[in-house]
């Protein structure tokens, strides 16, 4: 049996950070990872498909650009294997980067390999038994597949494989109109390929407001996307040139099936029981504030604690057992002001409250939009679809939420979530004297338009 100060079970974006931090205080720490050192946000997340993104959006301007006065001749070609090429060359460069870091870090052992639990304080890998008397995991999220009809009869894509993907699909259903589907149709369609979105629930983006899910609709249809929500009876059958899906009220001839109908902890094949480590209905490894679960000694980073999907929310979670296990601090998850935001074309930035959870929450609130087609620098972009929203509290004069679905939206949400953040009231904030011309300098103004709701 090999001993160790630390175990961390997963490479994801919180246990790699937290096992530097523990070799910089001397500590001697074992890495197991099953794949790919970086995660899902490198091999297969954020790093690949934005770089996705990135590519369909050039695409998209090029075709656009006769109405900037730039003739481009002939028709715009798409190099699949290129594209992709690309989008894994970031990912590997990334991913190896990891590599070279680790390799040189002393006391720190990257073991490859499935760990199971044999008990609390032991795991297995490999045919090796390990110990140490804290163990972190890591082991994130996978895509769920739903059973419905014919789904086993089909050659279907996932988050994670439609990214190697080196040619262009004739038509692409996408099963599910969350966010990775959203962000996934738009790139395909801006590609050339024809693409429908086929959502069971009323509309697309489910968790955000009503205004906003319609204000992503219209994006989407207005490039040609086609949309079905309330699709029920969802199934699947092979035709001569590809699949037929079929609902309650579309039938759809389309070459490649993509299921983006969300995701599920990697946590049923880790020996939890053995350890008495407590899961929710879903997977979800149970935590406290403080990220520790049942079992003292025991830890949960990333997705597959439930407490947040995103890298930056795993990340957060490294940063919190760090303070707390490392700096002698006290920090809790439930500080944390939530944020993030959909890759589509305009981009959604989101923080705190919707306008639906604001209401509910028994504040007297405040609401304030205003259409993107009222800032200069969308205009002079020529880029004004969307609109901008923010959420006070009426007594506090704290900044509850806001939304922002327009052209640099995600970058320009970073000003109210470092408001909110900081506590800083809205009148505070709209004393501000922001750059001309920016997206950014509208938040005064908005903030000044705020009316009781």
């Amino acid at each position: 049996m090999k001993s160790f100060d630390a175990i961390v079970i997963g490479a994801g974006q919180a246990g790699p950070f937290l096992a530097a931090r523990m070799v910089e205080k001397g500590m001697k720490v074992a890495l197991i990872e099953r794949k790919f050192l970086g995660g899902t946000c490198v091999n297969a997340g954020c790093m690949p498909t934005k770089t996705l993104v990135a590519s369909a959006r050039a695409a998209h301007v090029a075709r656009n650009s006769a109405a900037y006065g730039v003739n481009i001749p002939g028709e715009i070609a798409i190099d699949m294997k290129v594209v992709r090429a690309r989008a894994e060359t970031v990912t590997m460069n990334a991913r190896n980067g990891l590599i070279g870091w680790f390799a040189g870090m002393d006391g720190m052992t990257v073991i490859s390999g499935h760990a199971r639990f044999e008990d609390p304080k032991t795991v297995s890998v490999n045919g090796e038994t390990l110990t140490a008397p804290r163990i972190f995991l890591n082991v994130g999220a996978r895509p769920v597949i739903p059973d419905l009809p014919g789904i086993n009869d089909i050659d279907y894509l996932t988050s994670t494989s439609i990214i190697h993907l080196d040619r262009l699909p004739r038509h692409l259903a996408v099963i599910g109109g969350s966010y990775i589907g959203l962000e996934f149709a738009q790139m395909y369609r801006r590609f050339g390929a024809e693409v429908s979105i086929i959502e069971h629930g009323p509309k697309l983006a489910s968790r955000e407001d009503e205004d906003i899910s319609d204000a992503i609709a219209d994006v989407l249809r207005s490039e040609g996307i086609d949309i079905h929500t309330g699709a029920s009876d969802i199934a699947f059958a092979k035709s001569s040139d590809g699949i037929t899906v079929a609902t309650d009220s579309a039938r759809i001839d389309a070459s490649h099936v993509l299921i983006a109908t969300g995701r599920k902890p990697n946590t049923d094949d880790l020996g939890l029981e053995a350890a008495g480590v407590i899961t929710d209905k879903h997977g979800y490894i149970t935590v406290d504030d403080r990220l520790a679960t049942n079992v003292d000694g025991i830890w949960a980073l990333g997705d597959c604690n439930g407490r947040g999907a995103f890298t930056h929310t795993s990340y957060n979670d490294f940063e919190i057992a760090a303070a707390n296990l490392l700096d002698g601090d006290d920090r809790k998850v439930s500080s944390r002001i939530l944020a993030y935001a959909l890759y589509i074309d305009p981009p959604l930035g989101r923080v705190g409250m919707t306008e639906k959870q604001a209401r509910a929450s028994g504040c007297k609130i405040m609401i304030s939009t205003r259409p993107m087609s009222r800032v200069g620098r969308a205009n002079e972009r020529g880029e004004t679809k969307g609109f901008m929203k923010v959420i006070a509290d009426a007594e506090t004069k704290k900044i509850l939420g806001a939304a922002i679905l327009g052209i640099e939206g995600d970058e320009v949400i970073h000003g109210i979530i470092d408001a909110m953040n900081a506590g800083t009231t809205y009148p505070a904030l709209q004393w501000s004297v922001p750059i001309h011309p920016t997206v950014s300098e509208l938040i005064p103004t908005l903030l000044g338009d705020l009316k009781p709701v």
